[in-house]
Parts: C-alpha cells; sequence; structure tokens
C-alpha cells in the first residue's frame, strides 16, 4: 500500500532523490531492513564485510514518468531508474563489500537470485547475502500486452492445476531473504528458517514458442537440482511449484515434476504441491522468492497455507 510514501531520512536520502527512485528501490530497501531485523543481523555490524546483495528485477516503468519531459531530468533522473541501482543502493546504504547484482529472467528472476547468492558463498565471494526480488506495476502499457497474448486470467485470479485455469492475475510486491553458510548461523545463534541444500539452473532451448515451457528441460533441471542437493526425488514431501494458473502451462510443470518425484517413492508416498500465486498473484520477477518464503514459514510453522481457487482438477495433468 502507499508505495509513493517512503521515510527518506530514515535511509539518510534528501527529498529530492527520493521523489526520483523508482519506488522499487524504495521498497527493496524497506523490505532488507525489515529482513535483516527478523534475522537480527544489525545493519551496522555488516558495514565493510563481505555481504552480497542479489535482486531480481524486471519493469522500470518509472522512467516512463522521469523522462517524460526533458526539462524536468536531473541529476538523480539515471540513478533512480536504473536497474543495476536496485541492487547497488543496498550495497551503498550498508557499506557491503561483497557482490552486488541485478538480474532479469523474467519470472525466475528472485530465486535465480537466491541461487547465485548460494553459488557466491559456496565459492568464497561473499560471507552472506541479502537476495530477493521486487515487482510493481506503475503503468497499464504491460498489463494490456499480456492480456492481449492471452496470458492473464479476466477475473483476476490464479486458479492454479485448476479445470477453470485460464490465465494469470498479475501480482505486486517485494521478498529479501538474508542467506549464511549454515555452520556460521549455528555458531551465531541464528534464528534458522530453512536450509538450501542444493539447486541447479537451465534453459528451455527451443520449444513450441518463445514463452512456451519445454517439459525435458524441466524435468532435466529437476534431476540436476535434486543430484546437486543429494536428495532423492522419492524423498521430496511437498514441491512449491511455479504454478501460474495457465490451462497448459501447469499440466506441463506438474507432470514434469510427476515424472522426476515418482522415482524411488515407496509405495503409498505422495507429494505435495501449491502455489502462493493463488493467494497473492503472480509477482513476476519476485514470485521466486515469495514461493520460497512461503515455503520457509510452512517449515517453520508446520503447515502448508492452502492454495485457494482449486475446484475441479485440471483434467490435462495426472495428478497420480
Amino acid at each position: 500500500d502507499k508505495i509513493d510514501g517512503f521515510d527518506a531520512r530514515f535511509f539518510g536520502i534528501s527529498p529530492r532523490e527520493a521523489e526520483r527512485m523508482d519506488p522499487q528501490q524504495r521498497l527493496l530497501m524497506e523490505v532488507a531492513w525489515e529482513a535483516l531485523e527478523d534475522a537480527g543481523q544489525p545493519p551496522d555490524g555488516l558495514a565493510g564485510t563481505p555481504t552480497g546483495v542479489f535482486i531480481g528485477i524486471s519493469t522500470n516503468e518509472y522512467q516512463n514518468l522521469q523522462f517524460s519531459d526533458p526539462a524536468l531530468i536531473d541529476a538523480y533522473a539515471g540513478t533512480g531508474i536504473a536497474l543495476s541501482i536496485a541492487a547497488n543502493r543496498l550495497s551503498y546504504y550498508l557499506d557491503l563489500r561483497g557482490p552486488s547484482v541485478a538480474l532479469d529472467t523474467a519470472c525466475s528472476s528472485s530465486l535465480l537470485a537466491v541461487y547465485l547468492a548460494c553459488q557466491s558463498m559456496w565459492q568464497g565471494d561473499a560471507s552472506m547475502a541479502l537476495a530477493g526480488g521486487v515487482g510493481l506495476i506503475l503503468f497499464p502499457s504491460v498489463h494490456i500486452s499480456f492480456t492481449k497474448a492471452g496470458a492473464l486470467a479476466p477475473d483476476g485470479r490464479c486458479k492454479t492445476f485448476d479445470a477453470r485455469a485460464n490465465g494469470y492475475a498479475r501480482g505486486e510486491g517485494a521478498g529479501i531473504v538474508v542467506l549464511k553458510p549454515l555452520s556460521r548461523a549455528i555458531a551465531g545463534g541464528d534464528r534458522v528458517y530453512a536450509v538450501i541444500r542444493g539447486g541447479a539452473v537451465n534453459q528451455d532451448g527451443r520449444s513450441n514458442g518463445l514463452v512456451a515451457p519445454n517439459p525435458l528441460a524441466q524435468q532435466a533441471v529437476l534431476q540436476q537440482a535434486y543430484q546437486n542437493a543429494g536428495v532423492s526425488p522419492g524423498k521430496i514431501q511437498y514441491v512449491e511449484a511455479h504454478g501460474t494458473g495457465t490451462f497448459l502451462g501447469d499440466p506441463i510443470e506438474a507432470n514434469a515434476l510427476g515424472q522426476v518425484l515418482s522415482q524411488d517413492r515407496p509405495a503409498g508416498s505422495f507429494a505435495a504441491i501449491g502455489s502462493v500465486k493463488t493467494n497473492i498473484g503472480h509477482l513476476e520477477a519476485a514470485a521466486g522468492v515469495a514461493g520460497l518464503i512461503k515455503l520457509a514459514l510452512s517449515l517453520r510453522h508446520k503447515a502448508i497455507p492452502p492454495s485457494l481457487h482449486f475446484e475441479t482438477p485440471n483434467p490435462h495433468i495426472a495428478f497420480d
């Protein structure tokens, strides 16, 4: 709510510069501070440390306002809308000396940011990391384009895995997780929500269309992720799915999961699947970290929030 609001003085930013900052940058600063508070990490104690920042961000619609009148452009306009600054401003404000990366891989941006943050710590570039993403809808342009492409649900609901699935609902938000090597977290007495054992990343290559998923590529990345994590797919109990609520995309993902998770699975043992997009919409560049936060909270509270809008199973998904 009220994305035009920002306590600039708290962050030592002048009102003039704050006006030029993309609200996505402002939101990230607020959420990063909240994440550090929740993690019990005093921000002052991070100054000068090799702490990394990895941010998924795809849109810079604020530039439509910033550059609409050349006569109003000032020295802060450029940094205010630069995607790189979404990560760099956090590093600057907190005086962090680790990698500072903004990346755009569309809907996988924030989850890839988490993966790269883990890689950075595994190879010693960073001792700790802030990772996540942000997505705000400031103009109708992209919404109109997605509507004409048939990607959005007319009723504004993500009906994931349901026979009524007919597109996704765009959501807005930001999420940041604080990541540390487990040994350091335990030594520091930190509250640990979850442990990331491994991951994998790939690309669809050529499929039925530029934005059409490739089931074989999805199976391959799942196999690689479980192999890298040293976990048998048959032991997986829950998967937080991408689950956007499209009639064909959902079956491709769910059936790829079924092919992999059935391996080495004891008889009568099932894996649950869900999607936070049914609860808050598809946050696009911030979608992955939203699902990760949901999963971490599920582990902490020993409960899985229900996926909404599910009435009749999608007939193209082999749930068994």
